[in-house]
């Protein structure tokens, strides 16, 4: 105790030192708080997003995962119903399953035959109820209350009507019918070379396959674009399908955003299956809570195996692999930051520390002379950047939780990488460990600064020391 009294009257001796050490201390502690928050924010909301869109555990025929993406058809989930009942009546996996639902992947050409333009597509098939319950899940509560999801252009009611992503609907010549904003319009075309022989229309494939098309029972208004989608069945023969755009939203992606269809699974298993067995491409299930995904996917394992069902399953880290890469590129940019103020930090203390030794000069020869021992000096020093580094590091994590706090009333906007629209910026504040760790290494790292200083005062000599000028 008689050394925290002793460090104590030290650091008030020399406030303006010891004021800007532990302000630099501070700042360190402040910046370490707020990227830290910003991190976990980001994390959790990178994992709501993922697990909103693709579940938390997504099931396939062995062998897509590696190859299916090729061939949909070839690698898809024969008797899926029988596979999602299983699921859902297990009684080990029905308190942790929020929703198991089917999807439909596939590849084909999109047609707009009123302007004579066609496009290759990527389509998802989904069962838009579930997709809706998805869409709900918030384990964190991260989502801010009244906020307005943007439609899905989806119904379980009308099979035939879907959603594409902006760009899909730009090059379609559809954004005046989808009343898309900041749609640029389609250039005229070129002039054809008039020696050229001339050639009728663009064939209409809608004619295709007519045989092999079943009209939807609820046939949608023709008020809304058609298109005609162009795919392969299972057996290589070409389908057709009518489909009707309700709306067009961004997929977040450039890519995505240019061949993006999203309908109805019904009128995906059409396309891809023709008259043959609908099948799911995957069956998606969806968790109350994240940390059951484990548990969940060594049962489903456990589930297949002992039903000698060919499917395997992943979890959305293996879905979508853009969430690992960018935890772990802010993560090293954490450890980048703590490992910057950790050396200014360090020389901070070190410069205040050599200053207080170099003016205790003689304080040191005397009480050396009195029979202190070298560890003791040696410790008065230590507890003195100790006590430096304990003010300081607790004032940044005040100051730094008053910041985030401003931040996240401060409604500052941003778009987030694969994100299609602005969210605000946000810092999850409480996040206790955290701060803990950060105090525990300003501490330390503080108490190591002064340890050379320390050093160097405990070696001094008694005489050099006592007439030290």
């Amino acid at each position: 105790m008689m050394l925290f009294k002793i460090a104590l009257r030290n650091i008030v001796r020399n406030a303006r030192r010891s004021l800007m050490t532990a302000s630099a201390i501070a700042v360190g502690a402040i910046a370490l708080v707020l990227f830290g928050e910003y991190n976990d924010f980001v994390f959790l909301g990178l994992e709501t997003q993922s697990v909103m869109a693709n579940g938390h555990l997504t099931v396939f025929e062995k062998g897509y995962f590696d190859f299916g993406s090729g061939n949909p058809a070839g690698y898809s989930i024969s008797k899926y119903k029988s596979v999602m009942a299983l699921i859902g009546t297990d009684p080990v996996l029905q308190p942790m399953v929020h929703v198991v639902t089917p999807t439909v992947s596939l590849f084909g050409i999109a047609g707009n035959f009123a302007i004579n333009a066609s496009k290759t597509f990527f389509g998802t098939g989904f069962v838009p109820s579930d997709r809706e319950r998805m869409r709900r899940w918030d384990e964190y509560h991260l989502v801010a209350p009244g906020t307005v999801f943007p439609p899905l252009g989806v119904t379980d009611i009308d099979i035939n009507r879907g959603v594409l992503g902006i760009g899909m609907a730009r090059v379609l010549g559809l954004c005046g019918p989808l009343k898309v904003k900041n749609c640029p319009a389609a250039p005229p075309p070129p002039k054809q070379n008039t020696d050229a022989p001339v050639t009728g229309p663009a064939m209409d494939f809608s004619e295709l396959s007519a045989r092999d098309r079943v009209p939807s029972e609820a046939a949608p208004s023709e008020t809304a674009p058609r298109l005609d989608l162009l795919g392969a069945t299972a057996m290589g023969a070409p389908n057709v399908v009518t489909f009707y755009a309700t709306g067009a939203n961004s997929q977040g992606v450039k890519e995505l955003d240019d061949m993006y269809v999203g309908m109805h699974i019904a009128l995906a298993q059409e396309l891809l299956y023709g008259r043959g067995e609908h099948k799911a491409v995957s069956l998606i299930v969806q968790l109350n809570r994240s940390e059951d995904m484990a548990a969940a996917r060594a049962r489903l394992n456990t589930l297949f195996a002992a039903h000698k069902l060919p499917l395997e399953v992943h979890d959305f880290t293996e879905i979508s692999p853009s969430y690992l890469q960018i935890r772990n590129f802010l993560t090293v940019m954490f450890a980048f930051l703590a490992i910057i103020m950790g050396v200014i930090v360090i020389f901070t203390v070190v410069n205040t520390m050599s200053m207080s030794v170099m003016e205790r000069t003689q304080e040191i020869g005397t009480a050396r002379a009195m029979g202190v021992r070298r560890s003791g000096i040696r410790m008065q020093f230590l507890v003195e950047g100790l006590v430096l580094g304990v003010i300081g590091a607790s004032a940044g994590l005040l100051l730094g939780t008053l910041l985030a706090l401003w931040f996240n009333h401060a409604n500052i906007m941003y778009t987030p990488p694969g994100q299609a629209r602005q969210v605000a910026i946000r810092l999850l504040i409480g996040d206790f460990p955290l701060m803990l760790r950060i105090w525990i290494s300003l501490l330390v790292i503080a108490t190591i600064g002064s340890l050379v200083p320390a050093n160097r005062a405990s070696k001094m000599k008694v005489v050099d020391a006592l007439r030290h000028v």
